[in-house]
């Protein structure tokens, strides 16, 4: 009942001076984005908010997870996933909504204010700015994870370098993630063009230890059951060292030391011969 009473003070105030306060509102955080949002977008996004708080305290409840708040709720979820993709921080996202506080706080404190209301008033507030940066953090989540899938797919193309010959260069680490999408993408790239041979070049992997022998070995095992022969190169010296101080095998699976090496030994295996033609430098 006390909140409820509470909230019939609210409404009162809010209705009665609800263009004033909105327009303050609106005013306080077109400020405190440094003008990155026209003001008019403000407005909007705060009018609809603000007319969705006024209805939900009229259903007599001050808990901004109550059902009563279902439509607040979603206001702040569209406005903080909007803040995350532009690049706000969640302290300004979360200002949006405790700028509210400060534009009450006149009228609900002080002589003659309403101290109960304001204290109520301000923790309802706190929850909501709180659960603002709660969406806003599962956002920036989301917004991250798909950026680095994005950029694991750029950083692992597979181009054809002649006919039924692919390639893949491999460019920094090589981890159980990054080898499901070389595997899934040479696979696919081995149905889309026909190839029968595919290249697997590590000349850009930094170091080669056990665990990213096994992940090339998987990846050469998908291809052989997908009837492609696989090879890799760009073993430098360093990393044959490493190769064989740590006892790894490769097996039966040809390895060159450069990827023109292995393009001419696919192209061999392929059927297609290669004449080499006489050096004319030097005006010879």
């Amino acid at each position: 009942m006390a909140d409820e009473n509470v909230s019939d003070r609210l409404i009162g105030l809010l209705s009665v001076r609800g263009e004033d306060l909105g327009a303050d509102w609106a005013d306080k955080v077109t400020g405190s984005l440094g003008g990155r949002v026209s003001r008019a977008e403000v407005q909007r996004e705060l009018g609809e908010l603000y007319s969705a708080l006024v209805a939900a305290l009229g259903e007599g409840s001050l808990d901004g997870r109550a059902e009563a708040f279902g439509e607040v709720r979603a206001l702040l979820t569209e406005l903080s996933r909007a803040r995350a993709r532009q690049g706000f921080s969640p302290t300004e996202t979360a200002a949006s909504v405790f700028a509210l506080k400060e534009v009450l706080e006149p009228a609900l404190e002080g002589e003659g204010g309403d101290v109960q209301a304001y204290l109520k008033f301000s923790s309802l507030l706190d929850t909501l700015g709180l659960f603002t940066i709660e969406v806003y953090t599962r956002t920036r989540e989301e917004l991250i994870s798909a950026q680095a899938e994005q950029l694991m797919e750029l950083s692992t193309p597979v181009v054809k370098l002649w006919d039924g010959v692919i390639g893949v260069p491999l460019v920094g680490t090589l981890d159980s993630a990054r080898t499901m999408v070389v595997m899934e993408k040479m696979l696919q790239a081995l149905i889309d063009t026909g190839s029968e041979q595919a290249i697997i070049d590590i000349t850009g992997v930094p170091a080669v230890d056990t665990e990213v022998a096994q992940h090339l070995l998987k990846t050469v095992v998908a291809a052989r059951l997908m009837g492609a022969e696989c090879t890799i190169s760009g073993i430098r010296p360093q990393i044959a060292q490493t190769i064989v101080a740590l006892g790894i095998d490769f097996g039966d699976i040809v390895t060159k030391a450069t990827l023109a090496d292995a393009l001419r030994h696919a192209l061999r295996r392929s059927g297609i011969s290669i004449t080499r033609t006489a050096s004319t430098a030097g005006g010879r």
